[in-house]
């Protein structure tokens, strides 16, 4: 059965409101019946360029106005990346993704020198990932060709709600970007935050923004805000689990071939609480101490967590090796 576009806000609402042990085993029905049970992508985020942002997000460290403390540093070299890249290989990843803190891609020296780097890690074996803002149909073919895989663009929140976090740019904005990676043949990341004061219908109605893609982002990361001093929103309190595994588990039932990834917030989260988001459908996480510059799970801990659980992690490109082996 292939994957709806056509949610109604009620429909989404009904099922983020289910009484969650319900929820939890719908969802893990609905994870069990498209992917394989237990394996989980492993995935590596690095800020290639930090700080210095001339965006007004409201949770970001990275934005130029807020004093966060955050040291602006110029684009890394290519052998510090390749570097990175390799140790993210070892360590058991197979997504090596590179964030800059830029509003949009330029075509400047920078710009030819992240598709150098994008090259050189795909070269390695890794499926290569970008995040480095609004983007065109052009820039994103260019990152295809150098060897890019998916280009993570989040929507954060509902179009209702976005002014309130962010002013520099619209939810609308961020669409387009959307539709400029679908055109260029990029495979789509796209999620959302939860916990910047957002109401629940908001939550749903930002699932109901990516449910309702023609095609579905390939990956949806769910992230759970974590308050940076400095930022407006650093006085929020910490989300609970059931709200992450509601979320969680609405985005797996909606979007049921996604990969919906447990993203940050992960640090201040118990492996009970982890484990009930990979039973309500979670099946890839980042791994590494920094998700471009908060605090994350080592990768130590995480392999404690997947021995514990018996997790295993999914190969990279499975979908086109799955391909090839069909073609032979």
């Amino acid at each position: 059965m292939s994957p709806r576009s056509d949610w109604t806000i009620k429909e989404i609402t009904r099922i983020y409101n289910t009484p969650l042990m319900e929820l939890i085993q719908k969802a893990n029905q609905i994870h069990m019946d498209n992917h394989t049970p237990g394996e989980v992508q492993i995935c590596t985020l690095l800020s290639i360029k930090t700080g210095g942002c001339t965006e007004d997000c409201a949770y970001c460290s990275q934005a130029a106005r807020y004093s966060t403390g955050l040291k602006t540093e110029s684009l890394l070299s290519y052998d510090k990346v390749i570097k990175s890249a390799k140790i993210a290989k070892e360590a058991g990843s197979t997504r090596f993704c590179m964030g800059a803190a830029w509003r949009e891609v330029k075509d400047n020296r920078d710009f030819d020198k992240v598709l150098t780097m994008i090259e050189g890690v795909s070269k390695i074996g890794l499926e290569v990932c970008g995040t480095l803002g609004m983007a065109t149909e052009n820039q994103i073919s260019k990152m295809k060709d150098a060897g890019l895989h998916a280009y993570n663009h989040n929507i954060d929140t509902s179009e209702d709600y976005y002014s309130d976090i962010i002013s520099t740019h619209t939810h609308q904005d961020r669409m387009e970007t959307l539709k400029n990676i679908r055109k260029a043949g990029v495979t789509v990341c796209s999620g959302g935050i939860i916990g910047m004061g957002e109401t629940s219908n908001d939550r749903i109605k930002m699932l109901f923004s990516l449910a309702n893609l023609k095609k579905h982002p390939e990956s949806v990361p769910i992230n759970a805000l974590v308050s940076i001093e400095g930022t407006p929103l650093e006085e929020r309190k910490k989300v609970n689990t059931w709200d992450m595994v509601r979320m969680i588990s609405t985005a797996r039932i909606t979007m049921p071939k996604s990969m919906v990834r447990l993203s940050a917030g992960r640090l201040s989260m118990s492996k009970e609480a982890q484990a009930l988001c990979f039973l309500a459908g979670a099946n890839s996480i980042f791994s590494g101490e920094k998700l471009l510059t908060t605090p994350n799970p080592s990768i130590n801990e995480d392999q404690e967590l997947f021995n514990i659980l018996g997790l295993t992690p999914r190969p990279s490109h499975k979908n086109n090796l799955k391909l090839k082996n069909m073609c032979r």
